[in-house]
């Protein structure tokens, strides 16, 4: 008998490993030169211009590590963050079935078109007053004014993906009887993917906007009430502070969240060489 042959083989395994460490890091490094270009920018435009209303780096780094220190940062973050992911999911799941619905079933989409479009054009800040006003200064109207604000555009998306579900994969579950969760799992949603994460990624970029509105106008806590507080006070470095923590966690979201969980769903694809 011989030993197997493996020197041949370690110095390709180490190399692949070496390569797929440097894919992975490079989307982070890319991230990193641009924001630390972005910070120096900034820097050299406060010094040249310096004045109460444009704070430098270094002053708003100081308002947050001070904000930290204090525990009002995570404290008013968290709020936000709560109220963000409450209104995704029901916008997401009230929308999407909606929108399946209105793709599936023409006749249904012709008569509650122009309700669609009626909701996608009213303002968002009418829609927060009208909640505040209807059923109070309360957690349940700010989160459900959110969501209504995003629910038309889910539908609109969903409603696409719905009219271009490919017949075929019907009649296939049909002939060999699958049930209503084997066609949701097996048949539905890989089709609907494409659809969903573009409806889930334009869903986080405005729902975190509408829940700042809704903070300043109507709840005494989260980032929206802060930089309201703050406004007052001409406290410009404070509302910088607070507007880049929040930021930078739904960076984190999108690097950590999104995009792996984007990835992982569409890893049946054929990637492009």
């Amino acid at each position: 008998m011989t030993a197997p042959d493996t020197g041949d083989r370690t110095p390709g395994a180490a190399a692949g490993s070496q390569s797929s460490l440097a894919t992975a890091l490079t989307p982070v490094l890319t991230v990193a030169v641009s924001l630390l270009g972005l910070c120096l920018l900034w820097g050299f435009a406060a010094n040249a211009w310096p004045s109460r209303a444009f704070p430098g780096p270094g002053q708003v780094w100081q308002v947050l590590l001070a904000e930290a220190a204090s525990g009002d940062l995570f404290y008013h973050l968290g709020a936000t963050l709560g109220r963000v992911a409450a209104a995704y999911v029901i916008a997401m799941v009230v929308g999407s079935v909606i929108g399946v619905a209105l793709g599936s079933y023409r006749s249904a989409d012709r008569f509650f078109s122009p309700w669609v479009i009626l909701f996608l054009n009213i303002p968002a800040l009418v829609v927060i007053v009208l909640a505040y006003i209807w059923f109070g200064l309360n957690e349940a109207a700010a989160i459900g004014a959110v969501a209504v604000n995003k629910i038309p555009n889910v539908v609109v998306t969903m409603r696409e993906g719905a009219r271009a579900l490919d017949p075929n994969y019907a009649e296939m579950a049909a002939v060999y009887r699958f049930g209503l969760l084997d066609r949701i799992r097996h048949v539905l949603l890989p089709q609907l993917q494409p659809y969903l994460a573009a409806a889930s990624r334009s869903g986080i970029a405005l729902i975190w906007k509408i829940v700042l509105v809704v903070e300043l106008l109507g709840r005494s806590n989260g980032v929206g009430f802060q930089i309201y507080l703050y406004f007052q006070l001409f406290d410009v470095a404070a509302i910088l502070a607070y507007t880049l923590a929040f930021v930078a966690v739904m960076l984190v979201i999108e690097l950590l969240v999104v995009q792996p969980v984007e990835r992982h769903a569409t890893r049946w694809r054929r990637r492009p060489a």
